[in-house]
């Protein structure tokens, strides 16, 4: 396996905790990620736009009792990015550089 490096755009706590929430669905609801994250429907947005422009998330929107919902899909790319970030984390943990130093 090769070295793994922190990826700066899933550092940010709230990004990080929304892809440990996504990792192990298939998806989840807008809401329950805002609810879980503690955070505001334009915070999350805003995490979301920025996952989404990389390409680590897609939103899949639909009509549920007459009200528009939206869900949170981890990609394939924003799957492995996760798990790299978090190899590097763990190597940073344990006292191993994840720099290839």
């Amino acid at each position: 396996m090769g070295v793994e490096l922190l990826d700066p755009l899933i550092h940010p706590p709230a990004r990080l905790q929304l892809m440990a929430l996504l990792a192990d669905v298939t998806e989840m609801e807008f809401g329950i990620a805002r609810d879980v994250l503690g955070v505001s429907d334009s915070v999350l947005s805003k995490h979301l736009a920025q996952l989404g422009d990389a390409g680590y998330i897609e939103l899949r929107k639909a009509t549920v009792n007459t009200r528009q919902r939206t869900w949170i899909v981890a990609t394939t790319a924003g799957r492995k990015a996760f798990k790299g970030h978090v190899a590097a984390l763990q190597a940073l943990a344990s006292g191993r550089a994840p720099y290839g130093a």
